[in-house]
């Protein structure tokens, strides 16, 4: 083999399909390539050197050779294989899940340098968060913001009015995917798809937008704060994608 036909690359497995009687074809995300699709030869032989390196969410060092089809996976060493995520049902359904995320947003042949490096700290927050699902809700957050889609959290998405929670501590803050973003309570008479938000929730998106995961990691979500934000997200991701995650629909039956 040439050696002028490889190449390095760290990358992460986000989901892999078995070929033939041996093969995988893997899904993977790099930093400076984006998304591609790599093929494992013989890797699911007993005798195969890289079969505990291409697990899914793993992290890799690969070593690839380019091919017509597919670049084919010459060699393959684990950086980080997050071992966590296979010792635990919730937390390994919320791995599929942001990895379908990012699967959902990752370009090919584009840098994805930013999105590589949320990938890994998500699934790195996943292990040992002691609240997993307050992870993935920052994680759709910084990937809505990352990817240009990020819901406005402080002016009205219709009319540029500021929205003051303290204003509105004893009521109701409409959020519309279809919209935005928040509403006014003029424009959310309107909304064809209105959430309501307590004031509690609405801070917590807030805090995403300009904290770090670990300074509210710290924090106790209440579970209907944590119902309302996961509702908000996921119906801005829902119209984003204009379609739900088979993983998202996996997660209800864990919650």
């Amino acid at each position: 083999m040439s050696r002028s036909r490889l190449y390095n690359t760290q990358a992460i497995i986000l989901r892999r399909v078995d070929m033939g009687e041996a093969d995988r074809l893997l899904t993977i995300l790099t930093p400076a390539r984006g998304k591609m699709k790599v093929m494992a030869k013989g890797v699911r032989k007993l005798t195969s050197r890289k079969t505990g390196h291409v697990e899914l969410f793993t992290r890799v060092q690969f070593v690839l050779a380019q091919g017509h089809t597919f670049d084919v996976a010459s060699q393959a060493d684990t950086i980080e294989p997050y071992v966590q995520l296979r010792e635990d049902v919730q937390r390994a359904t919320l791995a599929h899940y942001v990895c379908e995320l990012a699967d959902a947003f990752a370009q090919e042949e584009t840098d994805e340098s930013e999105l590589y490096e949320l990938l890994a700290n998500a699934l790195q927050w996943l292990c040992s968060a002691s609240d997993p699902q307050l992870a993935v809700r920052y994680v759709e957050m910084r990937l809505l913001t990352l990817t240009g889609y990020r819901p406005q959290l402080y002016r009205c998405a219709k009319t540029s009015v500021p929205i003051d929670v303290d204003a509105a501590v004893s009521k109701s803050i409409i959020f519309s995917a279809y919209a935005g973003g928040v509403l006014s309570p003029d424009a959310a008479k309107f909304a064809r798809d209105g959430v309501a938000l307590m004031p509690q929730t609405l801070n917590l998106l807030r805090a995403m937008l300009s904290q770090p995961f670990e300074a509210l990691s710290a924090l106790h979500i209440p579970a209907d704060v944590h119902f309302q934000a996961e509702r908000a997200l996921r119906s801005v991701l829902a119209f984003v994608l204009e379609r739900k995650l088979r993983s998202a629909q996996f997660l209800k039956q864990l919650t």
